[in-house]
């Protein structure tokens, strides 16, 4: 029995050349990109090295804020171009499309999207009214081939009262989840506490939005229990392997 188990040992020391097989034979599950990471206006060779580090974590990634409107217009092009050859779809931040949409000028800004290569805009309703029906939003999007995504609540009032603290109400979240699904719906964590409460309230197929490049593995490391508070999650920790078990036989 001892020479069983030294043979399966040495079977799987073998094996594991890469960090890709050793996940799989710590029960680490594969897992399609679930984070969407934003850049509030780094330069473009640390966005790039990002992408060359992380791409294949990245589900979209957010072209925050507006600074990439006021931003060297050719470095802007160069990101996306380089999200687009690592496979990465591109989305604007919401804010300048509720400016776009409060001055009047929505189809401008769409026009510079398109032209610009952005795979998708995010509508919403933060600091401003939307007044144009959503049907007319999404035509206007189509017509120039644009993808929509939109952006539920207000910056800084609206409709989310019952969690005034900051915590995660996990029921309140629940009740997005069940309408929509967790495959639809897109929760925004920019900060620490927001990305582990949404991971240990859903486990692994939550779809996160707003996390900074620069904490994108640490979100993944969490999503995939090889984070220490989440590998004591019953629904996060990896799976103990059958070849685990069987080596101790």
């Amino acid at each position: 029995m001892q020479g069983k188990k030294t043979q399966n040992d040495a079977e799987n020391a073998c094996s594991v050349q890469h960090t890709a097989a050793y996940l799989r034979l710590i029960g680490v599950p594969e897992l399609p990109p679930l984070t969407s990471p934003f850049d509030p206006g780094y330069d473009f060779a640390t966005f790039k090295s990002h992408l060359d580090q992380s791409s294949h974590l990245m589900s979209i990634v957010k072209i925050s804020m507006a600074c990439w409107i006021i931003a060297n217009e050719e470095i802007t092009r160069q990101k996306i171009v380089a999200a687009s050859k690592h496979g990465v779809p591109t989305v604007t931040g919401g804010g300048p499309f509720e400016i776009a949409v409060a001055q009047d000028l929505l189809p401008a800004y769409l026009d510079l999207c398109a032209d610009i290569g952005v795979t998708r805009i995010e509508c919403g309703e933060g600091f401003t009214d939307l007044l144009l029906e959503p049907g007319d939003v999404i035509r206007l999007a189509e017509e120039r081939r644009l993808e929509v995504q939109f952006e539920l609540g207000k910056k800084h009032t609206g409709a989310f009262q019952e969690n005034e603290q900051g915590n995660l109400n996990c029921s309140f979240a629940d009740r997005f989840a069940k309408a929509f699904g967790l495959g639809v719906i897109t929760f925004e964590a920019p900060n620490k506490q927001s990305q582990f409460a949404l991971l240990d309230c859903f486990g692994h197929d939550v779809h996160l939005s707003n996390v900074r490049l620069e904490e994108l593995l640490r979100v993944e490391i969490y999503r995939r229990g090889l984070h220490s508070d989440a590998f004591r999650r019953e629904n996060l920790r990896p799976a103990r392997p059958a070849t685990m078990h069987a080596t101790r036989n």
